[in-house]
């Protein structure tokens, strides 16, 4: 499973894909069928990658792509919208050593979320890349990213000026 480069965003709903960076943050590309772009300030919204995030566990942390490889071998996947008790029977099925304490109905809820929206995705197949640490997105497809999440802002300010000229 390769999850580099898809990232949560706080205070933003579902999946995001890493397509560029620039001076200030990172551009995203929602995983979701509208494929939004975003430009995330750093020093505004905290980015968790998924293939960093673990999960308190007994003994040590576990990792969510352990997790989310459990799930994919599971019979069935509970609705992140069930009751408490259900997914949680479901995460001492998936994830017999995670900490019972520490791991509240509302992170369960995330996590089948994200698998929801992940599993389809040819990278949940894929095998993880090793880092080499040079990978770097050329400076034009950053550029072209910017450009596309600014174009319609500009659209939207020049219908407003001509609004007031009238």
């Amino acid at each position: 499973m390769n999850l580099r480069g898809i990232v949560s965003v706080s205070g933003k709903p579902g999946l995001f894909k890493v397509i560029g960076q620039n001076k200030s943050g990172f551009v995203l590309e929602s995983l979701d069928a509208q494929k939004v772009k975003l430009v995330v300030n750093l020093s505004t919204a905290k980015l968790a990658s998924l293939e960093d995030i673990t999960v308190f566990g007994e003994d040590e942390d576990l990792k969510l792509v352990d997790i989310f490889a459990k799930m994919k071998d599971s019979a069935s996947v509970p609705d992140p919208k069930a009751d408490g008790k259900v997914l949680r029977d479901f995460f001492r099925e998936i994830a017999p050593d995670h900490d019972e304490e520490k791991v509240y109905a509302s992170d369960m809820k995330k996590i089948i979320t994200w698998y929801n929206i992940i599993k389809e995705l040819p990278l949940f197949t894929e095998e993880a890349e090793v880092a080499d640490g040079n990978q770097q997105v050329p400076e034009e497809e950053v550029i072209a990213a910017v450009e596309e999440v600014k174009a319609p802002k500009k659209a939207a300010k020049k219908k407003a000026g001509s609004a007031d000229n009238s």
